[in-house]
Formats: structure tokens, sequence, C-alpha cells
């Protein structure tokens, strides 16, 4: 899947912008805007590589930190073959707002390493990967900047990471990384927790609206792990997902898909167009389906001025960072579509890997209720402090959730004098 040509970092910066004006009462602050809308420090690094047939192969990764006043950098790494600064730019500029509008304290910063996995052995994958974990291993650690997975990285490469860390620095340090497999002091629940917090949130927009998921149609662009679970999840509490799309193809069935079968074909590492019960779709031709909701989980800026229009929705639910620019937002508004923001959408995982890091911390470690508990718990706090947001500001979802954050944001700076 190719990105589209917007720029992910402008668009970051127009949503801020559009938040900070209606905080400041239409008036931007423009010296908080500045502090706000720029990463404290980008880094690029090539890295070389040996591979299988003895050559030399030169890497090449960005990293963002972007804003630490409530806490050390919690950032993704993605392993993406259209990695770049501006993506990594905005990529940490979202996660400092996400982990404020949810309420746990740290700041937002991202990885990004332009390689597409699939092309790689494992054995070059784990080179890699402890490749970058020796050249960056004294800027990071469990008191300033903590790693998480994201697109096309999991456990087994936060365990390589994790491990590469531990040796370089001499003890066993589980809290430098989250996202790793339970052997190596990972988090029950962390694999359901982005999908899981989505459907959180879902449930208490809805209530809030006097609505319920049960019974609606659902769209949803991104058939890999958080989609798919989210999929089952929803059918779970009885909504009928009617389209779903992975990266080349879409299927679409008026009366409903059977998520579980598309779960084993997927997980065969196979297309949804094997699963034969329903149309054939082009990827993005999922987007424009008449449904109750739309769930973009898959990559950036998928719902554009160019097709905006054709969508028949009446929720979109971001389960991916920025799947929408900032024209098709206004002409959203005026279309009268409900966006529930990625930066509380989407913020289970982070939640959980913050969890990760808190059991880690204490060497002890919570059950699978425990931490379900817990997540429910801090993230429909946090959907009904946007909804209530919204509310008193008149406004969207997503300029809501970005004036929860800022409060909170700015009060950590202040308090600090950097403000």
């Amino acid at each position: 899947m190719q990105h589209n040509i917007q720029d992910a970092f402008e668009n970051a910066q127009a949503q801020i912008r559009k938040a900070c004006d209606l905080y400041w009462e239409c008036k931007l602050d423009q010296n908080k805007y500045e502090v706000i809308s720029h990463p404290k420090r980008i880094l690029e690094v090539s890295i070389p590589v040996r591979m299988d047939n003895g050559n030399i192969k030169i890497f090449h990764w960005f990293r963002s930190q972007h804003n630490d006043a409530r806490g050390p950098f919690k950032w993704w790494i993605r392993f993406h073959q259209d990695v770049n600064r501006s993506e990594v730019k905005a990529l940490s500029m979202w996660m400092t707002f996400k982990c404020a509008v949810i309420g746990i304290p740290l700041g937002g910063g991202k990885w990004g390493v332009i390689v597409n996995p699939k092309e790689l052995s494992e054995g070059e994958l784990e080179r890699l990967s402890r490749a970058y974990v020796r050249e960056i291993y004294k800027y990071i650690g469990p008191d300033t900047d903590i790693p998480a997975p994201d697109v096309n990285t999991n456990p087994k490469i936060m365990a390589w990471m994790m491990d590469e860390y531990s040796e370089l620095v001499g003890k066993y340090s589980p809290g430098s990384f989250t996202g790793k497999p339970l052997t190596s002091g990972g988090s029950k629940w962390r694999w359901s927790a982005t999908a899981q917090g989505g459907v959180y949130v879902l449930q208490k927009i809805l209530e809030l609206k006097w609505e319920k998921i049960e019974g609606k149609t659902v769209a949803l662009q991104g058939a890999w792990n958080a989609g798919l679970t989210m999929a089952q999840l929803l059918v779970d509490l009885g909504a009928k997902i009617i389209a779903i799309s992975d990266s080349k193809w879409g299927m679409y069935n008026e009366a409903w898909l059977d998520v579980a079968k598309i779960s084993k074909i997927k997980s065969a590492r196979k297309s949804v167009t094997e699963y034969t019960d329903g149309e054939v779709l082009g990827e993005k031709e999922v987007l424009e389906k008449k449904c109750d909701i739309l769930i973009p989980a898959a990559l950036e800026n998928q719902i554009t001025e160019e097709n905006v229009r054709n969508l028949q929705t009446k929720v979109i639910l971001e389960l991916a960072n920025g799947p929408i620019t900032p024209e098709a937002d206004i002409e959203l508004e005026h279309m009268k579509i409900d966006v529930i923001p990625d930066i509380l959408a989407n913020a289970g995982g982070v939640m959980v890997s913050y969890f990760e890091q808190v059991q880690n911390n204490q060497n002890f470690y919570w059950e699978e209720q425990e931490v379900d508990t817990k997540l429910y718990k801090k993230i429909t706090h946090a959907a009904k402090s946007v909804h209530d947001t919204a509310k008193e500001y008149k406004t969207t979802y997503r300029a809501a959730a970005y004036i929860v954050a800022m409060k909170r944001i700015f009060d950590a700076m202040k308090d600090r004098g950097a403000v």
C-alpha cells in the first residue's frame, strides 16, 4: 500500500492549529502553538547490516521526540518501505496528544525504518533490529524513551531489541521496550488492547448519544491484527461487518461477512479475496460502502478531498493513525459525519503499553481481567471528557480531543517552568 502524497506532518499541524483557535477563543496563541507544533528532537541514522549473501546494506532510520513535559517519550517502531521524515514527525506529535488525552504520564515519539521486512530473512531482520539498538542505546531507556511495536513490528522484534539493550547496559531491562512476549516481561491483553480500547470508546460515545452497537452495520479498511480483532469484538456485540479490506482488495456482502472465516484466511497469509461469499472490491472502495460505522484501520491519508463526498456513513472511528486529511475533515464536518479521532480511538494500545511498563518496574504482573478493567475505566473516562468538551466548545470530537490534551500538556509545561 502506497502512502498518499499528502504531507502527514502538515496534517498534524493543521489539526493542532484548529484546536488552538478554539481553545484560545478563536485567537491563536502563536507562542504556545510554536512550542507544541514542532518536535523537540529529530535523529536520522544510517545503519550497515550484513545480509545473508555476505553483502552490506545500509538502512535509513528516522527518530522523532516530540514532547516530554508529562513524562518519558513513548513511541512506536514502524518498519515500512514508505517511511519518511514527515510521517515520523507527525506520528510523534500524535503520540504526545494521545498520551495526554487518555491521561497517562508519557510524552510522544516515533521510530521509522525504511525497509520492507517481507524482503528480509528472519536472521537479517534480527540483525537489523539489534544494530539499531546498538547505535542509539545511550539515548533510550525505561526512564527516558520507551519504544513499542507498530506497523510490521511485533513481540519477537521487541524481545530482540530488549535483549540487545540489556546486554549493552549490563543488566536485564524489560522496561526498556514494551509490546514484548509474555516470557520477556510483556503484559497480558496487550495484543487485543488497541481493538478493545477502540470498542470501549465507540460504546461510550454511542451511549452518550443514546445509541448502541447492536444492529449497526460496519465497514472496515485494514484486515490486520487490530482491524480483525475489532471486527470480531463488534460482531460479538451484535454488529454486522458488511465490508472489509486488506492492502490490495476488499470484500463486500450487504447481509454480513463471516469475520472468523476471514481471520483464518488472513492468518494463512492469503488475500481476503479467498473469501468467496461476497463481492470483490478495490481496497479503497470499502470506504465508500453504505454503513452505520466506518473504521479506517490501515495507514495515513486514506480519506481525502478526492473520495470524501462518496462516503455513506454516520460515524467514523479512526483505528489507524491519520487516515483523514484536514481538507476531508472539514467536509466531513459539513456532512455531519461524526469522527472519533485516532488519538482517542486507537489509544488502547499505548494505554496497555504503559501498563506493561508499570508492571516491569514493579516486577509484578497482572491477570487479563485486571488489565482489561483498568483499560476500560481510563479509556471510557477519556471518551466522556472528549464528548463533554465537544459539547462545551460546540466542535468536533477531534478538536475536543486536542483541547483536552493541550490543557494537560500546557499545565505540565507551565508547572515545570517551560512556558
